[in-house]
C-alpha cells in the first residue's frame, strides 16, 4: 500500500455480532487498515459500532457509510454525531445520505420526499450545529428554531455525502468533505472521479469474496446485485454509468414478478465488474485497480460463501498480507 493511502473495513463483520466482534476489530490497526465504516440498513445503527470501536482500535479513522437523512430528527443527528467526535476527536467522519423509500417509510415511518433537498438542508444544518452554533433556520424541507447543541465537540467532525449521480457528487464536492459511492468498478470509478473533481475523497464500500470458486460466488452474488440493483437510485446510477441495456431483461423481470429470470438475467461479466472475487492475492490486486482509477478509501465487506473464513479473509486482505 503506498505511503498516505487508506484502506477500511466494514464492522460489524458478517458472520459474527457486534458483540463478538472485539477482538477481530482489534486486530485491524495491526493489519495495515486505516478506517473501520459502519452502515445502516436493518441490522446494528450507524454510531454504536463506532463508538465501541473508538476503544477496541483506537488507531483507526471511524466513519458512517451511512446514517439516512430522514430516519432521525436534525437535532438528533447532530447529537449523536457530536458524541462520536467528542469520543474520537479529528477521527470520525459522519456519512449521511438520502437513504431508500423503503428503510425511510415501510421500516421507520418516516417520508422520503425531495432526498436531494433533504440532504442538502440537513448538511448545512450539520455544518453549523457542530460548529457550535445556535441554529434557526427555515429550510426547505424542515425548519429548526433555536437548536445548540448543549457541548459542541472541539473538532468539528467531517462530513461526507452518499452520492450515485452528478447532482449529488456535485454538491459532496462543493458543500461537503467527500463522497460515498457504492456497487461499482474500476473503470466506473474514473466516470465517478471526474464528476467531484481530483481533490475531493471519494469513498466506495467494495464487496469482497475470497474464493476460487467463481460459479458458487457469482451465484450468492446475483441474490446481492438483484436486490440493490432493481432499487431506483441504483439502476438510475447504472444507467448513468452506461449498463442500462445490459441491465434491462433484470428490471423487466424484476417488474413482472419472476425473481427466479430476474437472477439469471444478471451477465456475468456484471458480476464480476461489481464484485471483487478469487483469491486473496487476486482480491487485493482488484483493490488496488479502484485506488489507481481514482478511489482514496476502498471499505471492505467481506462477504461469506467463500471458502476462506470471514477471520481470515480480513487478514488476508490487509494491506500487510501483501
Amino acid at each position: 500500500m503506498t505511503t498516505g493511502a487508506r484502506w477500511g473495513m466494514t464492522v460489524p463483520f458478517y458472520d459474527r455480532s457486534l458483540a463478538a466482534s472485539k477482538d477481530l476489530v482489534a486486530e485491524l490497526p495491526g493489519l495495515g487498515y486505516t478506517d473501520i465504516w459502519s452502515a445502516e440498513v436493518n441490522g446494528v445503527d450507524g454510531f454504536t459500532p463506532l463508538a465501541l470501536a473508538s476503544e477496541w482500535a483506537p488507531g483507526l479513522r471511524l466513519g458512517s457509510a451511512i446514517v439516512p437523512v430522514s430516519t432521525r430528527g436534525p437535532g438528533l443527528l447532530a447529537m449523536s454525531a457530536a458524541t462520536l467526535a467528542d469520543l474520537a476527536p479529528d477521527r470520525f467522519v459522519l456519512g449521511i445520505g438520502s437513504s431508500s423509500p423503503a428503510i425511510v417509510e415501510r421500516w421507520n415511518a418516516g417520508e422520503f420526499v425531495k432526498p436531494f433537498s433533504r440532504t442538502r438542508d440537513t448538511l448545512r444544518f450539520l455544518k453549523k450545529a457542530l460548529a457550535g452554533e445556535k441554529v434557526t433556520e427555515k429550510y426547505e424541507t424542515f425548519e429548526v428554531k433555536g437548536f445548540k447543541l448543549e457541548r459542541a465537540p472541539k473538532v468539528a467532525p467531517k462530513i461526507v455525502l452518499a452520492a450515485l449521480r452528478p447532482r449529488m457528487l456535485h454538491l459532496a464536492a462543493g458543500e461537503a468533505d467527500g463522497a460515498i459511492t457504492n456497487w461499482l468498478s474500476p473503470q466506473d470509478v474514473r466516470k465517478v472521479r471526474a464528476e467531484v473533481g481530483p481533490d475531493t475523497e471519494l469513498i466506495a464500500r467494495l464487496f469482497v469474496c475470497v474464493s476460487e470458486d467463481t460459479e458458487k460466488v457469482r451465484e450468492l452474488a446475483r441474490w446481492m446485485l438483484a436486490s440493490y440493483l432493481t432499487v431506483p437510485v441504483y439502476a438510475a446510477f447504472h444507467d448513468w454509468l452506461g449498463r442500462e441495456e445490459i441491465l434491462r431483461p433484470l428490471h423487466e423481470a424484476w417488474a413482472a414478478g419472476d425473481r427466479q429470470a430476474a437472477l439469471k438475467a444478471i451477465p456475468d461479466e456484471v458480476v464480476d465488474d461489481l464484485v471483487v472475487h478469487g483469491d486473496a492475492a487476486t482480491c487485493r490486486a482488484r483493490i488496488r485497480e479502484y485506488v489507481d482509477n481514482g478511489l482514496t478509501t476502498p471499505v471492505l465487506a467481506p462477504i461469506p460463501g467463500g471458502e476462506v473464513p470471514i477471520a481470515q479473509a480480513v487478514r488476508d486482505l490487509a494491506p500487510s498480507a501483501g
